[in-house]
């Protein structure tokens, strides 16, 4: 613990790696902990065709891969392993890992968040194969067009993803579990409105149907007041119960919103001076891999003129 880091970055991803490119860069010699996960929610998402520069579109584990060997090249030092620890009330701070202690001058975080799951067996493997599984109909809804799709969820976020979805798909039907809906009633009226969206209520996804193509062809559904089960076909299923910040670590430390979200002000700045938050950590509104990784310099540079500041 002798030596003192001007930036430690905790968490990859767009938004880690860019910091990471960023501040190496302005010569910071940043050291990055990069979790369990390194890159992110990107690396179990198929084809990427929103990310400016890849112009055919790109696999997001590769993207990814670009991400930190660029990061790399300018000499960001990468650390495997999870912060379990960050103690915000000492200067330089003390950040610990599940392997080692270092202090910092300021750090950077870009925890993300994570998509809430169903559950189900075969979700994740879909998700990383282009099976036919997603969690954001921003990124994925132009591969259904002319397809009949299954959204999971009654709150605004799948009310918004259900009408997203009508400009590509030839049908959205929505699934809830409750007949009394999350969503705010402008959402909801939006969504009944739009006639290319139906809706199944109540009812839970047991099961995802897969044909021969290894793509899913349907969803296995129960009513949970008669618990009769029945298959639905679809040839898509976008799953919109919410996501959550991986945020653990930071309570009580930093300020929050109600549900975990890191706080910033003047751009990336928290609650507590020298410490920067970027991505899907602190923005719930985009969620957007090109938004994370144009916050992560914002983070970068905003750490490096605090630096600057006090003078290091």
């Amino acid at each position: 613990m002798s030596q003192v880091r001007d930036v430690v970055i905790i968490g990859s991803g767009p938004a880690g790696y860019t910091a990471a490119l960023y501040t190496a860069r302005a010569n910071l010699k940043p050291l990055l902990f990069e979790g369990m996960q390194p890159g992110g929610q990107l690396t179990i998402t198929s084809d990427v065709e929103n990310y400016p520069g890849y112009p055919e579109g790109v696999l997001g584990p590769k993207m990814m891969e670009d991400f930190r060997a660029q990061a790399q090249r300018f000499g960001t030092e990468l650390a495997l392993g999870m912060v379990t620890e960050i103690d915000v009330t000492k200067r330089p701070f003390v950040v610990t890992s599940e392997f080692d202690t270092v202090r910092a001058r300021s750090v950077i975080v870009c925890t993300g968040a994570s998509a809430k799951l169903l559950g189900l067996e075969k979700e994740r493997a879909l998700m990383a194969s282009g099976g036919g599984v997603s969690a954001c109909a921003t990124c994925d809804g132009a591969f259904f067009p002319n397809k009949e799709v299954v959204v999971v969820g009654g709150g605004d976020t799948a009310m918004e993803e259900a009408n997203f979805l009508t400009r590509y798909a030839k049908k959205v039907t929505v699934f809830h579990r409750r007949e009394v809906f999350r969503a705010s009633k402008i959402m909801l009226e939006r969504a009944q409105r739009n006639p290319k969206i139906a809706f199944q209520v109540p009812a839970e996804i047991e099961d995802v149907l897969v044909g021969a193509d290894k793509r899913i062809r349907g969803v296995r559904a129960r009513n949970p007041e008669t618990r009769e089960s029945y298959d639905y076909p679809c040839e898509g299923l976008f799953v919109a119960i919410g996501h959550e910040p991986n945020s653990t670590i930071f309570r009580g430390k930093l300020a929050m919103d109600e549900t975990g979200y890191i706080l910033v002000k003047d751009g990336t700045r928290t609650s507590v001076e020298g410490v920067f938050a970027a991505g899907d950590v602190c923005d719930k509104r985009y969620r957007q891999a090109v938004t994370a990784a144009g916050m992560g310099c914002m983070a970068a540079i905003d750490a490096e003129r605090w630096l600057e500041s006090q003078g290091h």
